[in-house]
């Protein structure tokens, strides 16, 4: 039994789309809850979920290919109303009687739409737009009932509509940006067509979340696992919203933490929030464990281990506790391929909390399941943590440990804590850190000759990184001005004691990653 939504809900039904994300994004943007769902999803499921309307995703599959994934034909009976895009508009013609052949000329990239009919799903929309395409197939010929109310050059069929069904169909992707118009198709099919009103607020869902960890939790203790990060900082600001003093936050000091940040995370939750929170000093047992070792994997499964025994050791010194809180967002929700967003799932762990349920026979909370990370931001925002610790870029589990290239010994620490600060101040100064999604500095194993004073140096060499995405699965290098970039190589070079050389990494990703390790 899945329970019916409080708010207002649209169910996207994903295909295997790249931009399956994306539409559940864009539906948020416009203050409608969105959950995505496996094809697998009943009709009679969806009912009682209490769904205002169905987006059928985009897919890489042929409708008429054997073993093409297909949805339950019931929601054409639920009488709320469909869209379909791309592939999800070829299913749903299909299904109600179109033909769908391969096209002579496939539609890729951008393509111009010619309107024919602007009411509903394109009021307020030009006669003529660019949409962007991405297809093989098209719809041939349609079936009783349907509409053809759009057009491109190589596809007549670009946007149909079946009345009786409420089914509507668009042959583009109004979610993504290069369709400069699809955002008032989304809103047209949400609003004009769903009948939504836009009930989905973050005010609105911080109450519904403190309620629910309120009845999960009862009269227990939660132990929150905190690195400082956002997705973290946000579970421990909520959770302690909900039930106060029952909160207890762990922050483990591996001793491979950014420059003042085991006393930033203390005066931000210890001295303003006033959560109960306890340090734990682990820094030379993970430098014991590290040392003489280079293998970046061996890295990581070293602070993988050690973190666990760290907080297992604190822990268990907490009585009371019963369960541990972990930020998970809802795209970790959707990798797991849980059906309908909300059941349980085998969610991806945490990289600092793995094992730890289990270990500590804990159950979990996850107040931020149901959120993308844009909102997390937002919701961080809404519950007053200050805006350098919501807007912090993201800083790897492993700590420093993945940006020394080589060994890591206290002294190369220093040296790119150090480098860290500089760049992450200049960057502030330049009023370019909300506009870079990610910064790094990066300690490489080489030395280089160089001249500082009257005498020769052979020193180290600091590597910039600096990226701009939006998903993280693909990042451009960020186009740092040449005198913010030559402000930043000065004050590492005269700053920083044993580095005389510094290089800027203008790699993407793919084919490089954003961090060095």
């Amino acid at each position: 039994m899945i329970d019916k939504m409080e708010r207002e809900l649209i169910v996207i039904i994903d295909f295997g789309s790249q931009y399956g994300q994306l539409i559940a994004r864009r539906v948020r943007e416009l203050n409608v809850y969105s959950r995505i769902c496996q094809p697998s999803i009943t009709a009679k499921e969806l009912k009682e979920m209490g769904v205002k309307g169905i987006i059928l995703s985009g897919g890489p599959a042929s409708v008429y290919a054997p073993g093409a994934p297909r949805c339950d034909e019931a929601i054409f009976e639920l009488g709320v109303p469909i869209l379909g895009i791309c592939y999800g508009m070829q299913l749903g013609c299909q299904i109600l009687g179109a033909e769908i052949i391969a096209a002579q000329k496939r539609e890729y990239g951008r393509a111009q739409l010619e309107i024919l009919d602007k009411k509903d799903l394109f009021n307020e929309m030009p006669e003529k737009t660019t949409v962007w395409a991405s297809h093989g197939d098209h719809v041939e010929k349609l079936g009783a009932g349907f509409e053809q109310i759009a057009a491109t050059a190589n596809c007549p069929n670009a946007a149909v509509r079946n009345i009786k069904k409420k089914f509507y169909g668009v042959q583009f992707h109004p979610e993504v940006a290069h369709t400069p118009k699809g955002e008032v198709v989304l809103r047209n099919f949400l609003y004009d067509i769903c009948g939504c009103k836009g009930d989905w607020k973050m005010s609105d869902f911080v109450a519904d979340a403190v309620k629910r960890i309120k009845e999960q939790v009862g009269e227990a203790k939660v132990i929150c696992g905190l690195s400082g990060g956002v997705d973290s900082s946000v579970t421990a600001s909520l959770i302690h919203k909900a039930i106060g003093d029952q909160l207890v936050c762990i922050f483990v000091d591996n001793g491979l933490l950014r420059k003042n940040e085991r006393e930033y995370v203390e005066a931000t939750f210890k001295d303003h929030f006033h959560i109960d929170l306890h340090v734990v000093d682990w820094s030379e047992q993970f430098l014991k464990e590290l040392e003489g070792v280079t293998d970046p994997q061996k890295k990581r499964k070293i602070i993988g281990r050690e973190f666990i025994e760290a907080f297992k050791s604190e822990a268990n010194k907490i009585s009371g506790a019963k369960f541990l809180a972990q930020g998970t967002l809802y795209p970790d929700v959707i990798e797991s391929g849980s059906k309908d967003g909300n059941a349980a799932a085998n969610i991806k762990l945490h990289h600092n909390v793995g094992g730890l349920p289990e270990q500590l026979g804990f159950e979990l909370v996850e107040p931020l399941r149901d959120l993308f990370k844009d909102e997390v931001r937002r919701a961080g925002e809404y519950l007053g943590l200050p805006e350098a610790m919501v807007w912090r870029h993201p800083f790897p589990g492993p700590g420093l440990a993945v940006r020394i290239i080589g060994e890591i010994t206290k002294p190369r620490l220093e040296v790119l804590r150090q480098a860290d600060l500089i760049l992450i101040d200049e960057i502030t100064a330049a009023g370019l850190y909300r506009q870079i999604s990610q910064a790094l500095a990066v300690l490489v194993p080489v030395s280089t000759v160089g001249v500082m004073g009257d005498e020769r140096s052979y020193e180290n060499v600091i590597a910039i990184r600096a990226v701009e995405t939006t998903d993280f699965m693909t990042a451009d290098f960020s186009h740092i001005p040449f005198e913010v970039l030559g402000t930043i190589s000065s004050r590492i070079i005269n700053e920083v004691r044993g580095v005389n050389r510094v290089v800027y990494d203008i790699s993407s990703k793919p084919p490089a990653t954003i961090e060095w390790e």
